[in-house]
Formats: structure tokens, sequence, C-alpha cells
């Protein structure tokens, strides 16, 4: 194996109803590389708690298996597969949009998007009328309101943001929310009860505790140095010591971290790379003095779950 995912089944399962049922009303989002799942996996845990499904891309709404149907969130570019299901809802936030999709000759279900602080896009608040009737003229029906606050790490509440849309929003149709947590979602729907909120929601839904899953990676071969250098632009080695290749790469998604250095660890300690990732295999510098892995033992990678495509998933 090179990078592996290995997952404790029951926790993750466990985490995933537990969430969902916190957020009450949900659309389960699968994008991009399925939080390092794979987006197949994660389509079939969707199923469970949605018959939608929120998607990255057109391309990517194409995979949705016919029992689910998928809620595209980044606005059309300059093509739409042909494959692409009718019941499929897409996302505006512009008139520029709605002129792409009038072009395409897509008519159907839509959610338009209304602008946050995040400042991405999405319809401020003087555009909505005409975007509505702009809607209308292209035969696109609003099945929806979509809100994307931005994150919020220090735990500031952002429901202020979806809250004072209310009064702009004169019908019933229900308001896709983002980034707000089970509590504050609970919170609008007492404050509003008149209104349909949905709690959009993937990186809390699918990683959660990182205790449950863990990223590894195989030593593929090992060999002692004095100094010298290594690698494709002859780095220079501090040192004497060992040069260790482990089978994870930027094929895998794997880069260095940003302001820290290495996403390799052996025993506690971070191991310290020759020069960064190349496609399948990384090169590390264990100096005398260390312990040093033996070939065929796991190495814990440190990395985003959002980015990484393992070649291997297994559950314990």
């Amino acid at each position: 194996m090179t990078l592996r995912l290995t997952v404790d089944r029951q926790a993750w399962l466990d985490h995933v109803r537990t969430t969902a049922g916190e957020h009450g009303a949900a659309l389960p989002v699968v994008k991009g590389n399925g939080y390092g799942f794979g987006r197949p996996i994660l389509l079939q845990q969707a199923g469970t708690i949605s018959d939608h499904v929120a998607v990255g891309t057109v391309f990517e709404a194409i995979d949705v298996p016919t029992t689910l149907t998928p809620v595209v969130l980044t606005p059309v570019g300059d093509s739409i597969p042909n494959t692409l299901s009718p019941h499929a809802i897409l996302t505006v936030g512009s008139h520029e949009h709605i002129a792409t999709l009038n072009k395409h000759g897509w008519r159907g279900n839509v959610v338009v998007k209304l602008q946050s602080t995040m400042q991405r896009f999405g319809a401020p608040a003087t555009e909505l009328a005409t975007i509505e009737h702009a809607c209308a003229q292209a035969s696109l029906n609003i099945v929806g309101w979509s809100i994307h606050p931005p994150l919020s790490p220090s735990g500031e509440d952002r429901s202020g943001e979806v809250s004072c849309w209310m009064e702009l929003l004169h019908d019933s149709l229900p308001i896709f929310v983002s980034h707000l947590t089970g509590a504050q979602m609970s919170t609008l729907r007492t404050q509003f009860p008149q209104r349909q909120f949905v709690s959009r929601i993937g990186t809390t839904l699918w990683l959660g505790d990182k205790s449950m899953t863990r990223l590894s990676t195989e030593v593929l071969d090992l060999h002692r140095v004095e100094g010298g250098t290594a690698g494709y632009r002859s780095a220079p080695l501090n040192g004497n010591g060992h040069i260790v290749v482990v089978g994870a790469g930027t094929a895998h998604g794997v880069y260095e971290i940003p302001q820290v250095g290495s996403p390799f660890h052996f025993a506690q300690q971070r191991l310290q790379l020759v020069e960064h990732p190349y496609m399948h295999s990384s090169m590390l510098f264990i100096p005398d003095g260390d312990l040093v892995p033996r070939v065929g033992d796991a190495i814990d990678v440190q990395q985003a779950m959002t980015r990484v495509y393992p070649d291997n998933i297994t559950w314990m």
C-alpha cells in the first residue's frame, strides 16, 4: 500500500448519525475528493440522511445516483454535461449566472445564493427582486435560497447574517445555511418558526472527531548516508543518518504543511523532508541518534482530509 486511510467504522457511523440529528433538516455535502473517503462511499451515506445531496459542480452531479437529487453549489461556467439530470438543482447568484444558464438552454430548478460577508458570490439585497424577475423570464424555477457565512474558528455566532435576510424573502421556500452549529440552527428555527431552514453540512458531518481516522503511509526503502546530498535537486543533508523513502506524495494530495514543514511522523516525532514530496513518494532524512523505522513500517501522515486521495481505506 502507499497512502492508507484507517477508519473506526462504528464510531464514524455513530458520528454521522448523531451530527445529522443535531442539525435537524440537513443537506449533506459530497464534493471534491469526498473528504478523503471518496464520493461513492459518502453518496451511499448521504441517502440515509436526505433525498437531496449537495455537490461541487455540474460534473460531479452526473455521478449522483438517480435516487438522489443533486444540488450543485458552484454556478455553471462555460459548459454543462449532456448527461446532467434534468432534475438537478443549480445555483445562481447574479444576473450573469442566469444569462449563462439561458445561453446553455437550461430550464429547471435553481437555488438563489444570497450575499454574505464571505464575499465569494451571491446576490446583494439590492438586486434580489430583479434576480427573481430574471429567473422567471428565463424559465428558472426558484426552489430555495442559500447563504454561506464564513467559518468562525473563534466560535462567533454567524446566524445574524442569515436572520437579516428574513424580511426580504417573501415566500416559504427552504433556506440552505452553511457553517452554523446544530444549536444555532435550532435557534433560527425558534426565531422564525414559519421558515424552513436546512443545514448544509460537509466537513462537520463526515470528519468530526479526528480520533476516528488515521492517515498513514509505508516505508518503501531505507539506506544509510554520511552527509552529502540527495533527491531530485541534490538537497544537502544535515549530517549522517538514514534516507527513508515513503509511499505518499503529491499524487495523493500530500504536501508540506505551510509554516510547519513535513507532514510525516514516526514514534511521535516529525520527520524531516529531504525536499518537497513528489508524485508517489517522499524522501525523509533521519539523523543518527533518532529512532529509524524499518521497511514496511507505517508512518503517520498529517494532512487535510479534504485534499487527500488514499489508495486504500481500511474499516476497523
